[in-house]
């Protein structure tokens, strides 16, 4: 076959011949470079040999390339070739002429660093091997001349080294300096994690404002639901008043519960055994007493509905409420026998009995005052009204003079919040402590019975001190704190936790600081109100978890003294039936072997007759009490060890 006239120019006038015994030439242009390659190698004082005979640039004589070039001798041997027949390169492109010369290059210099790295790993290796060697022999030269170590032991020995090391560098590496909780030793103790503790994401730090006695903190309410008590929750719009109601009904722990049905929305909550309700709410006796009605609706009317009815799931007539409101209040002026002063703000009490020997513990729910009004806003806007509210004071509603309405229309949808806040006669401003105080001390919504000034100032202290005697109230930014409390107070468990939403209807609602500071003056009592009611909620927190951690610190004191109690009195009642083994003739003669029996004589008497029960103290009845499951003979050892445990601490 011709070669082009390209290819024949480029070879010159020299031709190739084929040397004896080399194969054919073929047409293939990479089987042709491959037996060129092979032909180039084997004569001798080729650049393939001269290659090989010798390390590569750059690399030491000293170092033996022989081993590097045997693996990758045949593509070495070959690339040279190649460039040694330039003819045959010049038959290809000149840019794929450069390509495979990078290529050749890369992989030469790629295994040439392999074999470097691969040579100073085992070298480093290799010396610290010796130098560990050297320092165990220097550590653990004792130890080998006792017992000589075979070199199993010594490779087990350095790998469990290696593995620490390795784990100490991987530790510091995942978790540097002291920020790590693996490195604390409460890592170790396994604290179970406070679920009320910083709810509200503030700092768990509290400190108090206001000095209120231990009676304002203590809340412990003897809640019998078998017997006559009641409860009343007063409910304030916008409060989240709705979502605790619901929790009253259907997540609570009761011998019976309540009878929920779909499609409904009061329950049945009748007392275990009656037929008779011990719940006084919306969804269980619904708004018996008119829509939202406030404290001083309340008080007149509870009493005089659960008075009239057996059963309070009735709800009475519109014209029904207004004669039992009327009645209660010429009621509550004209008789002697009542305490007329029972709802003003020095004698109220946490429980307020009626005429049948009922009481009514009333709780209720509070809120930021500004989120409140936000809530309450946009509320009004979808088209609430709360017309159906009664407002009765005194026996009456309000007259249209004394109240009148901030709307033309059949409601107020799509107010603006300018015209929201405009208006002098809305309810919303200051509505916690106007449903909180009771309004017959200042004329009811009679504004001319007294001073602006003198009216906020009377309102105010009856919303504090009628919040103050409440049997309970909650907050609604800390959910499970009013959880907690109200668990305590009435010794009733909740079924699941409350969960705290802090993305709101209000929350969503955009204000500057300027409209802010206006809605704070709007409603400047409740968030007085709202600081009294917060801290208060607070330190009676606060003061109800430290009596728990005390009473349960209590109970392991106890329990620790009983049993050391017990472990003395098996161990005097062991050495007394030793003492008793011994023969009478040893006793004979030496009649006072050891001068502490006489102390310990009257001792196991005390813990075998079990003394007096009259004079045991007064811990040992009370861990008693807690614990009635335990054995007439474990009673019995009890009362002997105090009384031991008393002579015992007399005689030291």
């Amino acid at each position: 076959m011709a070669l082009p006239a390209f290819a024949a120019r480029a070879l010159g006038p020299t031709t190739l011949q084929p040397e004896q015994g080399a194969p054919a030439r073929t047409t293939c242009p990479r089987r042709h470079s491959r037996v060129e390659a092979e032909l180039a190698a084997s004569r001798p004082g080729s650049l393939a040999v001269s290659v090989r005979a010798g390390p590569p640039r750059g690399v030491s004589h000293r170092f033996n390339s022989q081993q590097l070039l045997d693996k990758p001798l045949k593509a070495k041997s070959s690339s040279l070739a190649g460039a040694v027949r330039a003819p045959l390169f010049a038959l290809l492109p000149r840019g794929r002429r450069r390509r495979m010369h990078d290529l050749r290059r890369r992989w030469d210099l790629g295994s040439l660093g392999r074999a470097l790295l691969t040579r100073g790993l085992a070298a480093l290796g290799h010396s610290l091997k010796h130098v560990l060697g050297a320092v165990f022999s220097k550590i653990f030269g004792p130890l080998a001349s006792v017992g000589n170590m075979d070199e199993k032991s010594n490779k087990l020995l350095l790998a469990l080294v290696m593995l620490f090391l390795f784990a100490v560098i991987v530790l510091q590496y995942v978790c540097p300096g002291t920020e790590c909780q693996l490195l604390r030793l409460q890592a170790f103790s396994s604290p179970v994690p406070d679920p009320y503790r910083s709810e509200d994401e503030s700092s768990a730090r509290f400190v108090p404002r206001y000095n209120f006695s231990r009676g304002d903190l203590l809340r412990q309410v003897d809640f019998d639901i078998k017997g006559d008590d009641l409860i009343v929750f007063l409910h304030i719009q916008k409060t989240g008043g709705t979502t605790f109601g619901r929790h009253l009904v259907r997540n609570i722990q009761l011998e019976q519960p309540c009878e929920c049905r779909v499609g409904q929305k009061k329950c049945t909550c009748h007392r275990p055994g009656k037929r008779e309700t011990w719940l006084f709410s919306r969804f269980s006796t619904g708004w018996s007493c008119g829509l939202h009605a406030d404290w001083t609706e309340l008080t007149s009317c509870v009493p005089a509905v659960v008075d009239g009815k057996r059963d309070a799931r009735l709800r009475p007539s519109r014209w029904r409420i207004f004669q039992i409101l009327d009645a209660a209040s010429k009621d509550r002026r004209g008789s002697p026998n009542l305490n007329t002063g029972a709802n003003s703000p020095i004698s109220t009490k946490t429980r307020n009995p009626s005429k049948s020997g009922k009481n009514f513990h009333y709780i209720t729910i509070l809120r930021d005052p500004v989120s409140r009004y936000l809530s309450e806003w946009r509320h009004v806007q979808r088209g609430a009204t709360w017309k159906a509210s009664l407002h009765v004071c005194d026996g009456r509603p309000p007259t249209s003079e004394e109240l009148p309405s901030c709307y033309a229309g059949d409601d107020w949808s799509g107010c603006p919040l300018k015209e929201f806040m405009d208006c002098p006669y809305n309810l919303a401003n200051n509505r916690q402590v106007r449903m909180l105080s009771d309004l017959t001390l200042v004329g009811c919504y009679n504004l001319s019975v007294m001073p602006e000034k003198q009216r906020n100032k009377v309102l105010l202290e009856s919303a504090k001190s009628n919040l103050k005697h409440m049997a309970f109230f909650g907050l609604t930014e800390f959910q499970r704190k009013t959880q907690y409390l109200f668990e305590k107070t009435f010794n009733m468990n909740f079924i699941s936790p409350f969960t705290q939403y802090n993305t709101t209807r209000a929350s969503s609602v955009e204000i500057n600081e300027e409209i802010q500071k206006r809605i704070e003056g709007l409603n400047f009592l409740d968030m007085e109100l709202y600081s009294f009611a917060k801290d208060l909620f607070l330190q009676r927190y606060q003061f109800m978890r430290q009596k728990e951690h005390q009473e349960t610190r209590r109970k392991r004191q106890e329990q620790r003294k009983f049993l050391k109690g017990r472990f003395l009195q098996l161990h005097f009642q062991s050495q007394s039936q030793g003492q008793s083994q011994i023969p009478s003739q040893n006793l004979s003669q030496n009649p006072n072997p050891n001068p502490n029996q006489n102390l310990t004589q009257p001792l196991l008497q005390n813990l075998t007759q079990g003394g007096n029960p009259n004079a045991r103290p007064k811990e040992t009845r009370a861990s008693e009490k807690q614990s009635p499951g335990q054995e007439q003979g474990d009673s019995h050892s009890s009362n002997g060890t105090s009384d031991y445990i008393g002579s015992v601490e007399t005689w030291r």
